[in-house]
């Protein structure tokens, strides 16, 4: 990602979306009008993760906190929290999408065919 650097987060977010849309480009008109709006949820997930990692990385997973005068410690920082949440998300939606695709684009992995052998 280092040639994007310079790459807003809208244009990221419009390249992703293309990125997505050239992977599911055999949906029929109906089913293309439904993943629509996952295809750019999951491309706003995407990038906002990898913005959310950058910031971790820089941070670390924990941050101190104070509750009154004696109770202080660590704690999981908000954009861990944040990160666990989006990814749960970006998976629900990935699997969705996924479901969508139609047969004859999946391939079968080679567990599977050597288990129909």
């Amino acid at each position: 990602m280092a040639a994007e650097v310079n790459l807003s987060k809208d244009d990221l977010i419009k390249k992703e979306i293309r990125r997505l849309n050239a992977i599911f480009k055999d949906l029929d008109g109906n089913q293309r009008k439904v993943v629509k709006p996952l295809i750019e949820t999951a491309a706003f997930l995407t990038i906002s993760l990898d913005e959310l990692q950058t910031i971790i990385n820089e941070n670390g997973y924990t941050e101190e906190y104070q509750n009154g005068k004696n109770q202080s410690g660590q704690k999981q920082s908000e954009e861990v929290k944040t990160h666990i949440a989006m990814t749960k998300n970006l998976t629900a939606i990935i699997k969705q999408l996924c479901a969508l695709v139609p047969p004859e684009r999946k391939k079968e992995s080679r567990l599977a065919a050597l288990r129909s052998e």
